[in-house]
């Protein structure tokens, strides 16, 4: 089994934090992970993105080749077409419908949404309303990883755990937040029939 995974966005989203929770997950059900990230953090608002690969036999590479990852999730659907080069022909595209548009040229919606919508095994959810439903912005991409979770190879107990564990310097009420962001990404992605811009 191996799984790779894009994760994408722009800086102050929380793709590092994604990251780190499908780290400490996959290795706390004693599979192997490999991990590289490039950030654009030296400008909020700049480009990230990082390489994640979950296996459970030894990686040695940490960098995902074009045509090999089973996933591309990013929390701004301009950055995950960035990566469609690299999505295996039956790989899913995760994303939120929110977008930020840091750039003069910020291409057209309707055409942005219709090429991933073009890709059979697609997911738009909006995470950043949701996340404000919650009561906190910043649990977006919680409710993403939630939606990403049924296509990982990763039990929904080692993803909470993980979660806990990620957030334990934080209150209790931190923790609860984002499990529960989580668990409406889950529900989001179970009820997910399309997405009409």
């Amino acid at each position: 089994m191996k799984t790779n995974i894009i994760l994408s966005g722009v800086g102050g989203q929380g793709i590092l934090t994604i990251a780190a929770i499908l780290d400490i997950a996959a290795l706390s059900q004693n599979l192997f992970i490999k991990q590289s990230e490039v950030h654009g953090m030296s400008q909020r608002g700049g480009a990230v993105q990082s390489h994640v690969r979950i296996s459970d036999k030894e990686i040695f590479s940490d960098l995902i080749p074009k045509g090999k990852a089973n996933m591309i999730l990013s929390v701004e659907p301009m950055e995950l077409l960035r990566h469609i080069p690299f999505l295996k022909k039956d790989g899913w595209l995760i994303t939120d419908s929110s977008t930020f548009e840091n750039i003069v040229n910020y291409p057209c919606k309707y055409d942005l949404f219709k090429q991933i919508k073009s890709h059979g095994n697609h997911i738009i959810i909006n995470a950043k309303n949701r996340a404000k439903e919650l009561g906190n912005s910043k649990v977006g991409n919680m409710i993403l990883l939630g939606a990403a979770a049924s296509q990982l190879p990763i039990s929904e107990a080692h993803f909470l755990q993980s979660i806990q564990h990620f957030f334990r310097t934080k209150s209790e009420k931190v923790i609860k937040m984002n499990i529960e962001a989580f668990k409406s990404g889950q529900k989001m992605a179970r009820e997910f029939t399309g997405f009409t811009y």
